[in-house]
């Protein structure tokens, strides 16, 4: 373990999940555009902008998507800071986009959609995860550049989150969706010394606001597709 004694040389990135979406469709949006946070989502976002506001915060970045731009301005704003974009922290592209397609509704029976079910451990239905990681990876050191010796806040989504951390933790990449650790609004705060990531933290601020059956872990609700919106 690197010393962190020297504190000029620590920097910590935090990556951010966005807060709850409006989505009374129940679709998995992906990356389509206008899928805007919902007055509960505003509130979570709100509360982390309240956690993180006596932290050394000189950088704050999102992916493009409405979701995450308006998750992160709150911190951006509670610091004084202009929010930037980065297109590399964007949700994974996924073949299933625009439909309804959670537990239950019968998507996974339709012939029409196994020849995109092949390969679980690409995975055959979207970007594949080591394109994620190399993406990710690519914006956590840029943010940790920008923000040396402070901290930077990066507002993504859950699966790109969860599979750059998996790699860090040296996990394998595939995994069940439902043991994803990355809630609503979650933290999940890497730390480095130098260039170098020497921890990994993971938090909730907005846990109390989270719907009990979205919380990691959480089992899926029959028809309730937005469970794994990202």
């Amino acid at each position: 373990m690197s010393d962190l004694n020297d504190l000029d040389d620590v920097t910590v990135v935090h990556l951010m999940r966005h807060g709850e979406v409006h989505n009374p469709d129940g679709v998995l949006y992906g990356r389509r555009p206008g899928y805007h946070l919902s007055a509960l989502g505003r509130r979570m976002a709100d509360r982390v902008a309240e956690h993180l506001a006596d932290r050394d915060i000189t950088h704050v970045v999102a992916s493009p998507l409405e979701r995450a731009q308006e998750t992160a301005a709150p911190v951006a704003t509670s610091h004084g800071l202009t929010l930037g974009t980065d297109a590399r922290l964007i949700e994974a592209a996924n073949i299933f986009e625009g439909k309804a397609f959670g537990v239950g509704d019968g998507a996974l029976r339709k012939p029409a959609n196994w020849k995109h079910l092949t390969n679980p451990f690409r995975p055959s239905w979207g970007e594949p995860y080591i394109d994620q990681v190399t993406r990710m990876m690519g914006a956590l050191d840029d943010a940790r550049d920008a923000a040396r010796g402070h901290e930077a806040v990066c507002v993504s989504h859950q699966l790109p989150i969860w599979i750059v951390r998996s790699f860090v933790e040296r996990r394998r990449l595939w995994h069940d969706p439902r043991r994803r650790q990355c809630t609503l609004a979650s933290l999940t705060s890497f730390t480095y010394h130098g260039d170098k990531i020497v921890a990994v933290a993971y938090s909730e601020p907005a846990r109390d606001l989270v719907p009990a059956h979205l919380l990691a872990g959480a089992k899926p609700v029959k028809g309730g597709a937005k469970a794994f919106g990202a």
